[in-house]
């Protein structure tokens, strides 16, 4: 029965992982593709710094409420077997999942920093909401936020270690953010190279 919903659950994730709000928003709002511009990823981070707020609202709903469905989807069948915050934590995998290696997209995607912000936000808010704070404090004194992004994530999982008894919760959590930071290594090396662009608000492109 538990391989079962799991599998369910990985199929689905994975597939809804695979609605990259990025690749779709630059297709059918701008007729372009996120990928051929910036750094080439289709994340938020990069869309931002091509297109500007135009389109923005698109991507960040579009990759948080997969997450949502997901996530909400993964711990009502998991809790089945009484399993609600592993049924969780495994959606959100999956779906960070086919978020950074679409199928549909030639395996060309994202980095999965808001799907896991989303799904560590749904199964342990205050968790989630320190990650977020940690996030946000990183950026505004760095600029940075592939340094926020990776820290951010990593301390998602220390803080789920700390917190939570379950061996096999805290397990999916740093999979999940080893996902993140493994995505983010030409960042890193730019980083240590002081070479990492910086994110500037000011002059996104307005387009």
């Amino acid at each position: 029965m538990k391989v079962l919903l799991l599998i369910v659950i990985a199929i689905i994730g994975y597939i809804l992982g695979g609605f990259n709000g990025a690749i779709l928003t630059s297709q059918y709002v701008f007729h372009d593709d996120i990928r051929k511009h910036g750094s080439g990823n289709a994340g938020l981070t990069n869309f931002f710094r091509t297109y500007g707020l135009k389109g923005f609202v698109w991507v960040l709903g579009i990759d948080a409420i997969k997450t949502i469905i997901a996530v909400l989807l993964g711990g009502w069948l998991m809790n089945i077997i009484g399993e609600k915050a592993v049924g969780q934590l495994f959606a959100g995998f999956c779906v960070i999942m086919g978020h950074v290696a679409p199928v549909l997209h030639l395996f060309k995607g994202g980095k999965g920093v808001l799907c896991a912000g989303v799904m560590i936000l749904m199964v342990d808010p205050i968790v989630g909401l320190c990650c977020w704070a940690i996030f946000a404090v990183i950026v505004l004194f760095t600029r940075y936020v592939s340094l926020a992004s990776c820290v951010a994530c990593l301390m998602g999982a220390v803080f789920m270690a700390i917190f939570k008894n379950g061996g096999l919760e805290v397990m999916l959590t740093f999979l999940c953010a080893i996902v993140v930071v493994v995505r983010h290594y030409d960042n890193i090396l730019r980083l240590i190279k002081g070479e990492e662009s910086k994110i500037n608000f000011s002059r996104a492109q307005q387009n």
